[in-house]
């Protein structure tokens, strides 16, 4: 079943068109990536899809809905959650506290704290800096912390933002490891990533965006095999 649908996106930053009307679908239980280089929209369109930056043309539906015009908090109540690039965290508020945030559209309190045990045993690192100011968290905890803020929503739909950025090697292997770990726990999951064999390692499908436009579409193996793929983005 298709989860979220785009057409014809368009989105413009002033008379800059960063987006020229690309079409994607994420169907659910998929880990879908977008590949590119900086600057190929690939932020813009997470942006965009939940509601923090506006479109100029196209639309977005998610679950049959239509969510283009809808205001952020109204989409995460409809299940998108999003990590952003740079985690964002609130730093001078604690672990727990940034946790909480992320349900502030929820009103279940029970599920609230069943979520937040299942995402400190998801992220033990946290769970041993619960009342830890979060800007004293390193890079990798932070970007941890970002993700299970996401989840504090009960997202159908993670929108994850460059996970990887700026994390050692072992830290990348463990944040991808728990992103399988959520999709195969039932979330679905849109990845933007700039290690694009990290990222078509673990998605099902990947679209590769080039200035705003799609440029390919297939299956994660398919992109891998393909010479151009490699030599523009995977170094081979």
């Amino acid at each position: 079943m298709t989860l979220l649908e785009i057409d014809n996106l368009q989105v413009h930053y002033g008379a800059v068109r960063a987006l020229h009307g690309i079409s994607l679908r994420v169907d659910q239980g998929e880990i879908v990536t977008l590949i590119g280089a900086n600057g190929a929209g690939k932020s813009t369109t997470l942006r965009t899809i939940s509601g923090l930056v506006r479109g100029s043309g196209g639309a977005i539906r998610f679950n049959g809905e239509d969510i283009t015009r809808m205001a952020p908090a109204d989409i995460v109540k409809r299940g998108i959650g999003h990590s952003p690039e740079g985690r964002r965290v609130f730093a001078d508020m604690s672990v727990r506290e940034n946790l909480e945030l992320g349900a502030y559209t929820r009103q279940d309190r029970a599920g609230i704290r069943s979520d937040m045990d299942r995402i400190l045993s998801l992220f033990p690192r946290l769970k041993e800096r619960i009342g830890q100011s979060a800007g004293t968290l390193s890079g990798g905890e932070q970007q941890m912390l970002a993700m299970g803020r996401a989840l504090m929503g009960r997202p159908k739909l993670l929108l994850l933002d460059e996970p990887s950025l700026g994390l050692a090697p072992f830290l990348v292997r463990d944040i991808f490891a728990i992103v399988r770990d959520l999709n195969n726990q039932g979330t679905t999951v849109m990845l933007v990533e700039q290690n694009a064999h990290m990222a078509l390692g673990i998605a099902h499908r990947g679209y590769v965006l080039e200035t705003g436009e799609v440029i390919l579409t297939d299956s994660s193996s398919e992109l891998l095999r393909n010479d151009e793929v490699k030599k523009a983005y995977l170094g081979e």
